[in-house]
């Protein structure tokens, strides 16, 4: 496809670059079209006559051109994130670089955002890596490369590694007409260079030239015989080596079995389609003792790895969820048939439990091996895209030899069904799952009230911009952004404690591991008595029950994400530290710094020693009712584990300014609230207050706070009409496992 493109000196090199990328040919002449201001406007002609104008646009347009180069992301989060890159580089870098001289604050962005990347978004080059890389080229070459190295070495190497896969992109390009036009140039013979006449010889003798050219010609047909027997050979060495190969992967690939009578085989292949009852009786691997010792079991598992030892033994570990066991087959048929199934392989085992003398440390059954007697194919693996040993790799086997293979992000993503099969990743989904028990479990025996609210509803739960909106027939839905408003209106309903464990949509464009578009929430709202601190104490109860739980009862999957990813046992207590704000922040005036001061002394870059120094000014110059930013809270989460041996806490007595205007004030002093965080390892996981419930003194707070009261008309209705205190929290379930780990 070829392309017209007009543009300016200042874009040319993106447009050239992305078109290079998306292997589009484009021919450049400058622009016609002008801005008010008289800069240039790029306009992409395309073949039909239509014409995109605009940096940004040219550049999707020319990105969507060629899919499989992936520059526009490879699925809709990542083309969002594309995007949102886009608009920031045309929007503030190139407008800043116009203007000023000084470009830290990008460099800044940019050095958090690369830190642990290659590029912006996924594991590719993307449009927005070309066109952010093209803006900064000059800038950064003008700086100096050393300069920037010292204070910015990840994004150094980012935009190195991006002008390298411009720049080849490019120069490909530039070769490919030379080359095409040069094959079609027509062949001229070459001039031969004159060579002095040597002498005349001496005719030969009659006979003589014919009986050379007779010999010449048989030796060569000799050798040419010989080299096509020669040939011959090897071809028929090969196709028996492909037949006995073929032979012996028929025979072990095993008998296609019926199943109404495949029992009476040892081994084979066996389609279940519901075809009749068996009276097998079925145990779990993770259930498998020595007490079992000499009894016979049937499992039903995966087919973790085989080892072939000889022609007639073969090892098989067997996973299912996150335990292994291993099992023995003896016999030259049945163990080349279980040394010929591909890895994740389901198979049916039936065989004797034996202990082994030494304990098998490959496995997480450990005490117990399996004697395999018969064993069944029932669902064949093919080839895998990924290797679960490599998805597996923990942390400190990579520490210790870093040469080993790793499955990047992408590659686990376009192969989630097979990645979830690792043991720490299905372990962490029983985890969650348990959560969801514990909380569950806890309330209804507190006599809660399990609710479900809706999700799609006609205006923004919460207001602002963070809200998705659909299409809802002819008009507007939106998607709900916190069930609050609801619990809130069932207590009303004479409902005293209600619970909801449901999705939460919120549209931030975020890059922490803080935030998600789509998490579950825990969600709790009850009336009290005398105190919203009686529904602190409810949440301090509900947190260690679902801790001691998860303890207790998931030790084996807690184990299982351990041995991937190594972290520290959460230390908690029940009751928990209680804080109010003030007395946080004076623990972190005081507390603080010290550490600080270490963290700078010990930095690896100048970037990491002035963000440091920076929160390190700050936290001494933090007031009493400033609010605490996201470093203050891992930094006081790191002081609480020091000082009192807890990474479990609740902040009571929140200033008024940081908190929505329904939170009622505390009653001595306005200028805080009846509002709460509850902290693991230093970052909130639940935040909760006492609501107002008199409609008075809502619509005054609301007029105060600048919200026109005819917008939440509805909200304030429902305490029109007799109305209990009450107090209430959400808390999000994938960052409670997330910290719990």
């Amino acid at each position: 496809m070829a392309l017209t493109l007009r543009a300016g000196e200042a874009s040319s090199r993106k447009f050239l670059a992305t078109a290079a990328l998306a292997k589009v040919e484009v021919s450049l002449s400058p622009s016609t079209l002008k801005t008010p201001c008289g800069l240039p406007v790029p306009e992409l002609i395309l073949p039909g006559g239509q014409s995109v104008r605009h940096t940004n646009a040219i550049l999707r347009k020319l990105a969507q051109i060629y899919e499989d180069a992936g520059l526009m992301g490879n699925d809709f989060i990542e083309s969002g994130l594309v995007d949102s890159w886009l608009d920031w580089t045309t929007m503030e870098v190139d407008h800043l670089l116009l203007e000023s001289e000084d470009f830290t604050e990008v460099l800044d962005v940019l050095e958090v955002q690369m830190k642990s990347r290659t590029f912006l978004v996924g594991q590719r080059l993307s449009v927005a890596d070309v066109s952010l890389a093209c803006s900064l080229s000059s800038a950064v070459e003008k700086a100096g490369h050393d300069k920037i190295r010292q204070s910015h070495p990840s994004t150094l190497r980012w935009l190195l590694t991006s002008l390298h896969h411009i720049d080849r992109a490019m120069a490909s390009q530039a070769q490919a007409p030379k080359a095409s036009a040069k094959a079609a140039e027509p062949k001229t013979a070459k001039a031969e260079p004159k060579e002095p006449k040597a002498a005349p010889k001496a005719a030969p003798k009659e006979g003589e030239e014919a009986g050379a050219e007779g010999g010449s010609s048989k030796k060569e047909e000799k050798r040419k015989a010989k080299e096509a027997e020669k040939k011959a050979k090897e071809e028929e060495k090969k196709r028996k080596e492909e037949e006995a190969l073929a032979a012996k992967n028929a025979k072990f690939a095993g008998p296609n079995l019926d199943f109404k009578n495949f029992q009476e085989h040892a081994f084979g292949n066996v389609f279940i389609q519901s075809q009749c009852h068996t009276d097998r009786q079925w145990t779990n691997v993770g259930a498998l003792k020595p007490e079992m010792k000499d009894s016979t079991v049937w499992i039903r598992a995966r087919v973790h790895n085989t080892r072939k030892q000889g022609n007639k033994l073969c090892f098989l570990t067997l996973r299912q969820d996150v335990a292994t066991v291993q099992a023995v087959t003896f016999g030259q048929d049945i163990a080349g048939f279980s040394g010929m199934l591909p890895d994740e392989s389901v198979v049916d085992v039936f065989g004797k439990v034996a202990c082994p003398e030494d304990p098998i440390v490959s496995c997480t059954v450990q005490n117990v091996e399996l004697s395999v007697e018969k064993i069944f194919c029932i669902g064949r693996s093919q080839a895998l895209p990924l290797r679960l040993a490599d998805a597996s790799r923990s942390e400190a086997e990579l520490e210790k030899d870093p040469s080993l293979p790793t499955v990047g992000q992408d590659v686990r993503l376009d192969n989630r069904i097979i990645d979830l099969r690792t043991v720490a990743n299905q372990a962490i989904f029983r985890l969650q799952s348990g959560v969801c028990m514990l909380f569950r479990e806890f309330l209804l025996q507190n006599d809660f009230q399990e609710i479900h609210t809706p999700k799609l509803i006609g205006g923004a739960s919460e207001g602002g911009a963070d809200v998705f909106r659909v299409d809802y027939f002819e008009g507007n839905a939106y998607l709900a952004q916190s069930p609050q408003l609801y619990k809130q209106m069932a207590l009303m309903t004479d409902m005293p404690r209600v619970f909801e464990v449901g999705p939460i949509f919120r549209s931030e464009k975020s890059f922490t591991h803080r935030h998600m578009t789509e998490f579950t929430g825990l969600d709790i709202e009850m009336t009290f008595k005398d105190h919203y601190h009686e529904v602190l104490d409810v949440l301090d109860s509900l947190f260690n029950h679902i801790f001691k739980g998860l303890t207790d009862r998931f030790a084996r999957e807690i184990e299982a994400v351990k041995t991937q990813y190594p972290v520290e046992d959460l230390k908690w207590k029940h009751p928990c530290l209680r804080l109010k704000f003030s007395e946080a922040i004076a623990l972190l005036r005081k507390e603080g710094p010290a550490i600080l001061e270490q963290r700078i002394k010990e930095a690896a870059s100048d970037y990491d020693r002035k963000i440091l120094e920076k929160h390190l000014a700050s936290v001494k110059e933090h007031q009493e009712n400033e609010d605490i930013s996201t470093e203050d809270e891992k930094l006081l989460g790191i002081i609480i584990h020091k000082t009192h041996g807890e990474d479990l806490y609740i902040i009571d007595k929140f200033p008024k300014e940081v908190r929505p205007f329904y939170t009622m004030p505390d009653p001595t002093d306005e200028k805080w609230t009846n509002a709460y965080d509850v902290f693991l390892r230093g970052e909130e996981i639940t935040s909760g207050a006492q609501r107002i419930h008199d409609p008075q003194m809502l619509t005054e707070k609301a007029k105060a706070w600048g919200v026109p009261p005819a917008s939440i008309q509805s909200y304030i209705d429902a305490f029109k009409y007799g109305s209990y205190p009450h107090a209430g929290a959400g808390i999000g379930m994938e960052r409670v496992v997330m910290l719990f780990l």
